[in-house]
C-alpha cells in the first residue's frame, strides 16, 4: 500500500475494524518512512445477482429497492430504521446464498413478504396489497384472515 503523503510503500497496518456486517475491513496505517496516518477500506467483492422482472427483463439486484419497500410498508408504524436494515441485510443475505445468480423479482417479493409477517402484521398487508396487487376490499379481509 502506498503512502498518499509521501508514496512510499512500506506501511504498517496499526487497527482493523470490520463494519458494514463483516463485507467491510476498516485498516488505519501507518507510513514507515514519514509516520503520518490513513485509512484504507477492504470490501469483499459480492457476486452480481440479476433479478428477472415479471416482464422478462433482467436488471442487477439492488438491495436500496427493498429498503425503500420496507420502509414504505412500515411507514408509522413502531419499526426503527436499524431493524428495516436488518431485515434488508437477512434478505440480501438470503438471496446470495442461492446457488443461482439469477432471481426471480416475485422470490424476492415473497422472501420479503415471508420476513414482513414476522415483522409487523400491518406492513405485512400494506406491502401485500401493493405486491399482490388488491383491487377490492375482499382480498384485504382474506389476507387478513390468514394471519390472524
Amino acid at each position: 500500500m502506498n503512502c498518499p503523503y509521501c508514496t512510499h510503500t512500506e506501511t504498517s497496518v496499526v487497527d482493523i475494524r470490520k463494519s458494514e456486517g463483516g463485507i467491510v475491513n476498516r485498516r488505519r496505517r501507518e507510513c514507515e518512512k514519514c509516520g503520518k496516518r490513513f485509512t484504507t477500506y477492504e470490501r469483499t467483492e459480492l457476486l452480481t445477482i440479476t433479478v428477472i422482472k415479471k416482464d422478462g427483463r433482467k436488471e442487477p439486484f439492488n438491495r436500496e429497492k427493498i429498503v425503500s419497500g420496507i420502509r414504505k410498508a412500515c411507514e408509522k408504524r413502531p419499526v426503527t430504521e436499524d431493524r428495516i436494515q436488518e431485515v434488508a441485510d437477512d434478505i440480501e443475505r438470503k438471496i446470495r446464498r442461492r446457488k443461482s445468480t439469477e432471481i426471480q423479482s416475485r422470490e424476492i417479493g415473497e422472501i420479503v413478504m415471508k420476513r414482513l409477517k414476522t415483522l409487523d402484521a400491518v406492513a405485512y398487508v400494506r406491502f401485500a396489497s401493493v405486491y399482490r396487487e388488491f383491487d377490492d376490499v375482499k382480498k384485504f379481509k382474506d389476507e387478513i384472515k390468514s394471519i390472524t
